[in-house]
């Protein structure tokens, strides 16, 4: 696969991931949205990546992290957005975690990061058609 065909891969894959973000939050499942606002961050950092390097991206989940590599200054709003949905994305993973989680993820507290997921995600986006 083309460089080109790579990047336009994991772009795709990431809206799809924030469309069933959006999906999840208007059916209330509001932990399996934050989990998906995660994955399309994550794989709109990948895409990043290959488009800056032309190499595969790292293999971990750590939003922070993974921003840290690509010529982008997330600001301290972004970086936040990264570190909780990281926190997230990990604790949700894990049955015993999930309660606790679905305490803290409530419909305002999701709205919020999703619309936050949507800023950051077009920021990256414009970052690869530059």
């Amino acid at each position: 696969m083309e460089k080109s065909e790579k990047v336009a891969y994991w772009i795709d894959r990431a809206m799809y991931d924030l469309k069933t973000a959006e999906a999840m939050f208007r059916t209330s499942r509001y932990v399996y949205s934050v989990f998906m606002c995660q994955q399309a961050i994550e794989k709109a950092i990948k895409a990043c990546y290959i488009a800056q390097f032309n190499n595969e991206a790292p293999r971990t989940h750590n939003l922070t992290y993974l921003i840290s590599l690509i010529s982008f200054d997330p600001g301290e709003k972004y970086g936040e957005l990264c570190a909780e949905l990281t926190s997230y994305y990990i604790e949700s993973r894990y049955p015993d975690y999930k309660q606790m989680v679905s305490k803290m993820v409530n419909k305002k507290k999701t709205h919020n990061l999703l619309a936050e997921t949507k800023g950051l995600f077009k920021c990256l986006k414009k970052l690869i058609e530059k």
